[in-house]
């Protein structure tokens, strides 16, 4: 399959079942993706929500992270997203270290459903480059990527996208490891003075390893800054 078949084809996936039958039923599903942090909103890892049984589930922690495993059993908040309804899941629950970065939870509890983000942004201000593959604006094109998330990014350029339109976003965000590139979809436009547009763009066809990288890449940025402060 050519690289330009693999960005026109649409991903076909099956919603999960929901936990649950009342129509208001929160989206809360094996295999979310989630975001850990303490109860004074500091990040402690990123992982996927498996195993999900009453108030009971495992954190598969895929972020690099510099707390420690032996930490013991602490209060956290959970943040999922769910890639189906484009909608942030807030939770309550009660965290375990356990080994190979396996995290038991108890007491799940689903505090509230929101449509903002749901993942740590890291801020930059970062040299990339788009690549649109059809129409008249076709080419690669400078940019500068001003925030990336798990799921999406946003991104400066003089060039005129519009919503809908799809590029490859390609990004070194540390000089000793590869560039990464993610197929985006620009969801929102803000038009800026002297010429520039700034998008908010989402990831879109990324697989599981994609995401590990790309949180891999963010949380190794996010730790860089904080020796430099």
């Amino acid at each position: 399959m050519s690289l330009l078949d693999l960005f026109n084809q649409k991903a076909k996936v099956q919603p999960p079942q929901k936990r649950g039958d009342a129509d208001d039923q929160l989206d809360v599903y094996s295999g979310m993706r989630v975001e850990v942090t303490t109860d004074a909103g500091e990040i402690l890892f990123v992982a996927k929500l498996l195993g999900l049984h009453g108030d009971k589930a495992e954190l598969h922690q895929y972020s690099e992270s510099e707390i420690a495993q032996d930490i013991g059993t602490i209060h956290a908040r959970i943040r999922g997203y769910s890639d189906y309804e484009r909608k942030a899941v807030y939770m309550e629950g009660v965290i375990a270290s356990g080994p190979q970065r396996i995290w038991q939870v108890e007491n799940l509890t689903v505090v509230r459903v929101g449509n903002d983000r749901a993942f740590f942004r890291l801020e930059t201000n970062l040299e990339a480059t788009a690549t649109t593959f059809s129409g008249l604006g076709m080419g690669e094109r400078p940019c500068k990527l001003l925030n990336i998330s798990v799921g999406g990014a946003s991104i400066s350029s003089e060039h005129r996208y519009h919503e809908g339109d799809k590029f490859l976003l390609k990004v070194r965000l540390l000089e000793d490891r590869p560039e990464s590139a993610m197929f985006a979809q620009v969801v929102r436009v803000i038009e800026k003075d002297g010429g520039r547009f700034e998008y908010g763009c989402r990831f879109i066809e990324l697989t599981e390893p994609d995401q590990e990288r790309i949180t891999q890449n963010i949380f190794a940025v996010q730790r860089q800054k904080r020796k430099r402060s």
